[in-house]
């Protein structure tokens, strides 16, 4: 009896993670199959889940739209700068928060947490002061000001996103389960703080690297909101930005957005496919711990 019932559960789970990888998969399907239609197959009389042949010229008249070797670039130069970036950053600072004792730590980290609750949309304004008045650059003075500061340059795109509140929050709580014999150790072997995370800790940190990786190179490859707030011209354009050119007065190009698309989001599979295992374990591994 107690076998028929864990059978029955089992079935029941998969039942239910088979709906929901359905749900997640259907609209990734609906993209690829638009990408390879006509224009005539986009009206309401004529739609059908499949396309009646697959359209490459979609795909050429796409990226011959824009300068998209540009745009990928643009992409790619701030994604991987951010992500080195944050890799560093955010994990040096979660474990400060995990590994070492300092006045007002529990505070540092609740101000960390109250950091991921508060929306992006509603300090770009700020944020946008700040990078328009950095100190000499963009022609602006010592005082920031007379220029432009970093608008409109791969810097002010990648800067502001180097560390976050939600990876040195993951970070902390990675490096909070390891032992403490491990520090007790490298103190004892002549190995200062910053020596023990460098020589003990980040080579332990491979699930926390490929979670972060993903996490932060998809984020910043598919945000259009600060890209398009910091950036003027279309020669800073990123990938995101570039795809506004399928919208036009008379309408939106569907089939040529959605076949832009489809080679936009290339990347993030890339990605995810090299760092998934370490995603995973991760995930796993940064357990809600204070």
């Amino acid at each position: 009896m107690i076998g028929k019932k864990l059978r029955t559960g089992r079935w029941i789970a998969f039942l239910g993670v088979l709906l929901f990888c359905m749900v997640i998969i259907f609209p990734i399907y609906i993209i690829a199959s638009t990408a390879f239609k006509t224009p005539p197959e986009l009206t309401y009389s004529n739609f059908s889940l499949l396309p009646q042949s697959f359209n490459f010229a979609n795909f050429e008249r796409a990226m011959t739209r824009g300068d998209w070797p540009r745009y990928f670039f643009n992409s790619f130069i701030v994604a991987s700068f951010t992500v080195i970036g944050s890799l560093f950053f955010n994990t040096l600072c979660g474990y400060s928060l995990a590994r070492l004792r300092f006045p007002c730590r529990k505070l540092v980290l609740m101000l960390f947490i109250i950091g991921i609750m508060i929306p992006p949309q509603s300090y770009i304004i700020p944020q946008f002061i700040i990078i328009r008045s950095f100190p000499l650059a963009g022609g602006n003075s010592i005082f920031g000001s007379g220029g432009t500061g970093l608008l409109n340059t791969h810097a002010g795109l990648i800067i502001p996103f180097l560390s976050g509140s939600f990876g040195v929050f993951l970070s902390r709580q990675f490096y909070i389960s390891f032992p403490k014999e491990l520090d007790e150790a490298a103190i004892i072997d002549g190995s200062g703080k910053f020596g023990i995370y460098t020589r003990i800790f980040v080579p332990l940190s491979g699930p926390l690297f490929g979670t972060l990786t993903i996490l932060r190179f998809v984020a910043t490859w598919n945000d259009f909101f600060y890209p398009l707030i910091m950036t003027n011209t279309r020669s800073m354009y990123t990938v995101q930005l570039g795809l506004q050119v399928f919208r036009t007065i008379a309408g939106v190009e569907w089939n040529t957005l959605l076949a832009a698309t489809l080679v936009t989001i290339m990347p993030i599979f890339v990605v995810f496919a090299f760092a998934q295992k370490y995603f995973v374990r991760g995930i796993v591994t940064t357990g809600i711990k204070v």
